[in-house]
This record gives C-alpha cells, structure tokens and sequence, in this order.
C-alpha cells in the first residue's frame, strides 16, 4: 500500500516537475492540535507545535506542494475500557516528536498576489521521540504504550496566499496504527494551523 501511494506521488511530481512554470521555496511554522484515536480509551486533544519548508511546484492553477518539518504532537488519556465493558478513570499521557513529510495535490484560484489554495495527499511521520506516561491502573494492557516508529495518514484542507505569506488550515486523519498492538488501535488525527512565508 505504502509503495503504491509513494509510486503514484512520485509520479506526480515528475510529471509537474517538467510542466512547471512556478517553484516557489518557503518555511512555515504553526501549531497543532492532536490526539489518537483509540478503540480501548477515551482521549482529550494536547497542543503541539511544527516548524520546517515546503516547495511549491506548478503551472497556473494546479501544484504540488512536497513539505518537510518537525512537530510534537500527543494525546492524553483519561479513561480506559476493561474486559468486562467497565469504564475506569485513569490518566496517560504520550507526547511525540515527529519528521512529518507530506506530499499535497492543490488547485489554486485568484489573483497573483491574493490566491485561495485548496490542497490534499499522504503524509508520513517518522517519529523521533516519544515520552508517555500511564497510571498503574493502564498496567492490564501491557502493550498499549508500545509505538511504533512511524505513521501514515491523509492531508487536506486549504490556503490563503497575500503576497508572500501563507497560512493554511488543514486536517491530518491517521490511516495505519500507531500502536505495536495487535489488540489495541490508536491512530494519530489532528488540526493543523500555520504560517508560511515565500522566500524564493
């Protein structure tokens, strides 16, 4: 699944690569809020932050938009199911340090310096810290703090472009589990809001 999504957006991008009449280089910073949707606990979401560039490749209204940043992002826990169908109060917290490399598909409409940007594709996260703490109470699933190292999801939502600042608000839903559980899923979804600014 993973090699075909990947094929398919490498392909994209060879093929706007050679029809592109802009490319534009840029940094963003923003904020996100996150949390990870489990089957096994009741969650709230935490605030987390992503700073890092994009390019932008196109012609007059479609563009491919490679980004790479850093990012925190996590949950916090506040209740858990038993076995037996009981819902138990106890509090978890896991906070993850993420490389998050999407790759988003957009049209764009408007004037040069005032456009509206709508934008969607995959994302692949790469963690590169994790800390969580669980009550004693989360100890009967020994496997649900257990992560693994990286995270696919789908990107979309939409932009505004004033010049040479941008600011996007988008949706990161998470399609494969984060969690090395075969029993429980968690899966990362999130807000993003942030900032951009155009320097080439």
């Amino acid at each position: 699944m993973k090699k075909i999504i990947f094929s398919i957006v490498f392909l994209t991008i060879g093929w706007a690569t050679a029809k592109a009449q802009t490319f534009n280089l840029g940094v963003k910073a923003g904020v996100n809020l996150a949390k990870l949707n489990s089957d096994f606990a009741s969650e709230e979401n935490r605030l987390g932050y992503q700073i890092g560039a994009w390019a932008r490749i196109g012609g007059a209204s479609f563009y491919v938009q490679p980004e790479a940043y850093i990012g925190s992002k996590g949950n916090k826990f506040i209740s858990f199911q038993q076995d037996n169908g009981n819902e138990v109060s106890a509090e978890g917290k896991v906070k993850f340090t993420t490389l998050d490399v999407p790759v988003l598909l957009g049209t764009k409409f408007g004037a040069k310096n005032l456009n509206f940007r709508l934008m969607a594709g995959p994302v692949i996260s790469f963690v590169l810290d994790e800390n969580s703490t669980f009550s004693s109470a989360y100890q009967q699933a020994t496997d649900f703090d257990n992560y693994k190292n990286q995270a696919l999801g789908l990107q979309a939502g939409a932009g505004v472009d004033v010049g040479s600042i941008s600011v996007d608000l988008r949706y990161e839903a998470g399609l494969s589990n984060i969690s090395k559980s075969e029993k429980y899923t968690q899966k990362p979804n999130l807000f993003q809001l942030s900032l951009g600014f155009k320097i080439l």
